[in-house]
């Protein structure tokens, strides 16, 4: 180990990796990013062609950036966040080391420095550091059931984050299995390409794209819904809630509108062998999950504007927006032959899970949960950033990320000051 001793090492450059770099070379604090591949490798390689982030551009700002766009209430696509991303890390010079894989992290009993492990171009390279952040996310691994492998060989299988575009399936009709952001961004994008669509719903989330004049996130962000602090998130249901049905641009996505489409709506995939598919006769309670979820922030919304005696436009009734209700479907479908529908592909929209394996740190508990206090681990000196309720509901958000990563950075800051001291010298 002849690299000398660095304060800190983060591990990801994804907007939670190149946020908190900003912050520690604002106070001159040494560090090195690693990154297993590309800067934003998570989204370059797990986003479809049509792509776009649900937030509009005005609330993906990382630190000490400003809206680069023309339309601030625009969606970028993501090969236009990424570019930006990328122009964030040269403007800023900030040290990004690409293709350098962390294989482990560890400390040596009664040490305070951790001994960090890293593959760069087919070497293994050792480095040490006083402190590290952990931001390399919770969705840079595939996560695909079990099931899968009993599907007929013939069948194409992708992960929605190995998905591209409809003219690369082979030609047929398509099954996708999950109905949160992926899975219906996806079948709307097959459906705008022609292609017939079966889509396998569950209980996931709906809120409409804009409300009383407004984008439902800035009226989300106004009332304080993503500022509930991390001692809310007890249940684990809460904690494990999936994305809700949202797409970037004007519109609101729902099943009704996708099934008014041309998609054809199956209850929940409850068992798969060669080419028969058995689903849950659960549609219609799915939908009205979905549909209630949106009522309740649409009421909320509506009881916030009442109380600050805010001017804001009547409600505009959109059809996708419409609840249908327990019944509101015609026809239930708990059985497909794949080969009688002509389905040649499916498309597994069933989420990521993030690879923390290369933690050789007593982090978790008996459950393989993180343990840890508004991002600050129990080992001390480590931090984790860019992941679900580590402060509050928004810390997995582009717009939470960075006050997190301002929050962590000062922790930093703080510790290399009391334990080390190594004044800051602005």
């Amino acid at each position: 180990m002849n690299n000398p001793i660095l304060d800190v090492v983060i591990v990801g450059a994804g907007p939670a990796g190149l946020s908190s770099s900003y912050y520690l070379k604002k106070n001159k604090i040494t560090h090195v990013v690693f990154e297993r591949g590309r800067i934003a490798e998570s989204w370059q390689s797990q986003r479809w062609e049509s792509f776009k982030l649900n937030t509009t551009n005005k609330l993906n700002l990382l630190p000490g950036d400003q809206c680069s766009m023309e339309d601030a209430d625009g969606f970028a696509t993501a090969t236009e966040f990424i570019s930006t991303l990328r122009r964030y890390q040269a403007s800023n010079q900030l040290p990004v080391v690409e293709n350098a894989i962390v294989l482990s992290i560890a400390k040596r009993e009664g040490s305070e420095i951790f001994d960090i492990m890293v593959s760069m171009h087919g070497h293994i390279e050792n480095f040490r550091s006083r402190q590290v952040i952990v931001a390399s996310g919770i969705m840079n691994k595939i996560s695909l059931p079990a099931l899968a492998n009993t599907i007929y060989p013939a069948i194409r299988q992708l992960h929605a984050g190995e998905y591209e575009s409809a003219d690369k399936l082979p030609p047929g009709a398509t099954l996708v299995v999950g109905s949160a952001q992926s899975g219906c961004q996806i079948t709307a994008d097959l459906l705008a390409a022609g292609r017939k669509v079966f889509l396998s719903t569950s209980k996931v989330a709906r809120v409409p794209r804009r409300y009383r004049g407004k984008d439902v996130m800035d009226w989300l962000r106004q009332t304080g819904f993503f500022d509930r602090p991390a001692g809310e998130a007890k249940d684990p249901g809460m904690v494990g809630m999936k994305a809700p049905q949202l797409a970037g641009g004007s519109k609101t996505i729902s099943l009704q509108e996708l099934r008014a489409k041309g998609a054809t709506l199956l209850g929940k995939l409850r068992s798969a062998d060669g080419r028969q598919i058995v689903f849950e006769d659960d549609l219609g309670a799915n939908m009205a999950f979905a549909d209630g979820f949106s009522q309740m922030v649409k009421g909320m919304i509506d009881d916030f504007i009442q109380q600050r005696e805010i001017d804001a436009p009547a409600a505009v009734v959109e059809q996708a927006d419409i609840p249908v209700g327990q019944d509101g479907h015609s026809e239930t479908i708990t059985a497909l032959d794949l080969a009688e529908r002509g389905i040649t592909s499916i498309i597994w929209a069933t989420g990521f899970t993030g690879d923390l394996s290369y933690l050789d740190l007593p982090v978790f508990d008996e459950r393989g949960k993180l343990i840890h206090e508004n991002g600050i681990a129990a080992v001390e000196g480590l931090y984790f950033l860019g992941m679900p309720w580590l402060r509050a509901l928004k810390s997995s958000i582009l717009f939470g990320i960075v006050e997190d990563a301002m929050f962590i950075s000062e922790r930093v800051r703080a510790f290399r000051e009391m334990r080390i001291g190594l004044p800051f010298c602005p």
